[in-house]
């Protein structure tokens, strides 16, 4: 799409002309280092999205566009390090490029910079803003807590599967989206039907991002493909594959297996051997069908929205092209 193309542009314009702290340093070098690597920016073109669909000015949302940016960045930097991933989008993660202690430093910064973007706001507006990202921000939190005690937890269910990746992915797409009708001035019933519409598209999302992470392509993927299974990562992929007793035993044998305890070449055995136990026990299609599911549901909201209809052939186009992504 030629207009998300250009959205893009302007707002990764506006992203470098916002964000311009410099001193000291190696405080600030992260931070322009992690906002600069790439992706899709979904989140930031969401919030400027709703707004011009709720009849507001793109560029009055631009501050809560910027803000919800930094804020998922500031996730990612952190999240790289509770992982002890090596590569983000390619290339190396902060806390690798620079070190630990930078790395949670300078993620803190970000979660400061998110907040004070709030500030250019009216103060109805701020309150608001303010109050959907808090609760968002901590539901974060929440959600990749979730994350980390599942991979010591061999009875993880698919209801808390679920709830996680809702809780640490879909609901900052659902206040994205929010925002972005709050600044346009959108009735509550529309701001939480908007919000539904990202928990569903998040939802999706995820589940691709969790699919794409044992089957991506390497070369556009831009992490490490397999980085779920040589974590132990109790994914809806792992999880809908254990449903086969056929499997399931041959599953959780390489997933007791702690990556500190295997050399380079047995991770990648590990990781080519489950991927194939992923695909015969059926829990890849099953993982595409729910992707279709949440996408549909996604989909199905955008009809009840009070917006012109060429707005939500828009919204409907992005949906459908973003979970048609290959990386």
């Amino acid at each position: 799409m030629k207009s998300m193309d250009n959205l893009r542009k302007n707002f990764l314009n506006q992203l470098k002309q916002r964000i311009t702290e410099k001193e000291p340093q190696h405080l600030y070098d992260p931070v322009h280092y992690i906002l600069d690597l790439g992706g899709k920016r979904l989140r930031p073109l969401l919030t400027l999205m709703s707004a011009q669909m709720f009849g507001g000015r793109r560029e009055e949302a631009m501050d809560a566009a910027i803000a919800v940016e930094v804020f998922h960045n500031f996730t990612l930097v952190h999240d790289d390090i509770m992982d002890e991933a090596a590569l983000r989008r390619g290339k190396p993660t902060v806390h690798e490029k620079w070190d630990l202690n930078t790395g949670i430093l300078s993620g803190d910064a970000m979660l400061i910079m998110a907040y004070r973007l709030f500030e250019s706001y009216p103060p109805e507006q701020f309150y608001q803003l303010n109050k959907v990202f808090s609760a968002t921000a901590l539901e974060v939190c929440e959600g990749q807590q979730y994350d980390i005690d599942f991979e010591t937890r061999d009875d993880v269910e698919i209801d808390e599967y679920l709830l996680m990746i809702k809780l640490k992915t879909s609901v900052l797409v659902g206040c994205a989206l929010q925002m972005g009708a709050i600044v346009a001035g959108a009735a509550k019933e529309q701001q939480e039907l908007v919000y539904d519409y990202g928990i569903q598209l998040g939802l999706a999302f995820q589940l691709m991002d969790d699919y794409l992470d044992a089957f991506g392509d390497p070369e556009s993927f831009g992490k490490e493909v397999g980085g779920d299974i040589r974590e132990n990562k109790k994914t809806f992929l792992y999880l809908k594959s254990l449903e086969d007793p056929k499997y399931a035993a041959s599953l959780k044998k390489w997933f007791a297996q702690h990556h500190h305890q295997l050399s380079d070449e047995q991770i990648r055995n590990k990781k080519e051997a489950v991927k194939k136990l992923f695909t015969d026990s059926g829990g890849a299609q099953a993982t595409l069908d729910a992707i279709s599911s949440y996408t549909q549901k996604a989909l199905n909201i955008i009809d009840q929205l009070a917006v012109a209809d060429d707005e939500k052939e828009k919204l409907r186009q992005f949906s459908l092209e973003l979970m048609g992504r290959q990386s």
